[in-house]
């Protein structure tokens, strides 16, 4: 069964640089990293100690609110470093790797008889459960929940971001069997999204919804597929997932191990050779970056997509949930009169007095210049341009700025995240940080009302 959905309202960004369809295996990384901050509003509790031994699939630390909810090391190694910062906070955990791989083996045979609980003790017990997240707050999914539906966006619509075909090219089977097991941990639809017209194997799965969907950015956001086929009401629950973490899922119950492999673009204007690395999560880029990357001091550095991604250092890691590493020119310029418009603003917009309405194909080389400073709200209408939900994003903004608990409830906070909010972070006149006020705005809602 599938079903159409067109989203009009957005904005499609064309840069340079996109990942060609070359897939890389990179060797084995030195080290890994395990950064507590990729799993948002968990408080790790140790599990080993530095100098431990540990096996891909053992216990690194666990949630101190819900010790059901384990994080386990992707690789065998010794753990070097501990980090942590202010007030002993844990910053990351370092694991040398082993140059020779062991895993631990999960009982995982014949699952197609396990029961619901069955198949949720086995993701708790592997490290698997944390790839499950749950709407509204985009974080991890409570063990103890029914989820009335489960999402899954098969496609990007950011700029420069990682094909999602192609990362599932080799994977077909472990995401075919992820699909079977999640399946079994609702009793709603278990929908699939899918760029229309664009025919894989995805639409050959039996015992989902496929949903055929079009549009610009960001209509490939899960957060935007759910609003528009399932929305969320207060008391409910949506449980999503992403592709390659279905594989994971997948390859787990098929295998027994635990073997969180990452599929990442490299890509962006600067990027001397843009294409895709296969990987292991949390490992370390220097390798991949010098390989791929032009020599430039004058870069910045994005653990994700160039909209919602995290500026990191060149010696940094792979986030746990990233399939996309991109690389853009620091905009530390000035442009001579860059507010007179046809002239200067030659850049993807939402107004005409940008040239780029007139070549919709043309691929840009755009920097990080924010070409202006934050200044307040004002009521232009842009916000709504590029925000494709039935809900009012400046006036949402303002009242998580301000902390009013039940006008966020009514102004629809339950039904977006922080990524949604991407668009306006770009298009908006104001320059302020709109993810960043959404994401402040959950955790209230999360302290407050649970």
């Amino acid at each position: 069964m599938s079903k159409d959905i067109k989203i009009k309202c957005g904005l499609t960004i064309n840069l340079k640089g996109a990942a060609e369809n070359i897939v890389k295996k990179a060797a084995l990384p030195k080290s890994i990293s395990l950064n507590p901050a990729d799993f948002h509003l968990i408080t790790p509790k140790m599990a080993v100690k530095i100098g431990d031994h540990v096996n891909a699939g053992d216990v690194v630390f666990y949630s101190k609110k819900n010790q059901e909810v384990k994080f386990c090391s992707p690789v065998s190694g010794n753990v070097k470093d501990i980090v942590r910062g202010e007030k002993r906070k844990i910053i990351e955990i370092i694991i040398d790797v082993d140059s020779f791989q062991k895993s631990k083996k999960f009982k995982t045979y014949k699952f197609e008889n396990f029961k619901r609980e069955d198949i949720i003790t086995s993701l708790l017990e592997s490290g698997c459960w944390p790839f499950i997240n749950q709407r509204p707050y985009d974080i991890i999914a409570n063990p103890s929940d029914t989820p009335k539906s489960i999402f899954i966006s098969t496609f990007n619509t950011a700029p420069i971001s990682a094909d999602i075909q192609i990362i599932l090219d080799d994977q077909k089977n472990e995401f075919t069997t992820g699909i079977k097991v999640l399946r079994k941990l609702t009793d709603g639809e278990l929908n699939i999204c899918v760029e229309k017209d664009n025919q894989t194997f995805i639409n050959e799965i039996n015992d989902v919804v496929i949903h055929n969907v079009s549009g610009p950015h960001p209509s490939g956001n899960v957060g935007v597929q759910i609003h528009h086929i399932d929305p969320i009401n207060n008391g409910e629950k949506v449980w999503t997932v992403n592709p390659e973490d279905v594989a994971i899922i997948g390859r787990l119950f098929l295998t027994g191990n635990y073997t969180p492999l990452r599929t990442i673009s490299v890509s962006g204007p600067p990027v001397k050779y843009p294409q895709y690395y296969k990987t292991i999560a949390g490992s370390k880029l220097s390798e991949i970056i010098n390989d791929s990357v032009v020599n430039d001091d004058l870069l910045r550095f994005i653990n994700g997509d160039v909209l919602t991604g995290k500026t990191v250092g060149k010696d940094s890691y792979l986030g746990f949930y990233n399939n996309s590493f991109s690389v853009l020119r620091e905009g530390n310029h000035h442009k001579l009169f860059g507010w007179v418009p046809f002239i200067n603003n030659k850049v993807p917009s939402i107004y005409k007095t940008s040239f780029s309405w007139l070549f919709p194909n043309k691929k840009y080389d755009l920097d990080t210049n924010m070409n202006g400073e934050e200044r307040a709200f004002v009521v232009t209408g842009e916000m709504e341009k590029v925000f494709p939900m039935d809900i009012l994003p400046m006036q949402l903004l303002k009242e998580c700025m301000i902390g009013d608990i039940e006008k966020m409830e009514n102004l629809g906070i339950y039904e977006v995240a922080p990524e949604d909010f991407s668009l306006i972070d770009y298009s908006s006149s104001s320059k302020i940080e709109a993810q960043f006020i959404i994401r402040k705005g959950l955790d209230l809602m999360i302290s407050e009302v649970g």
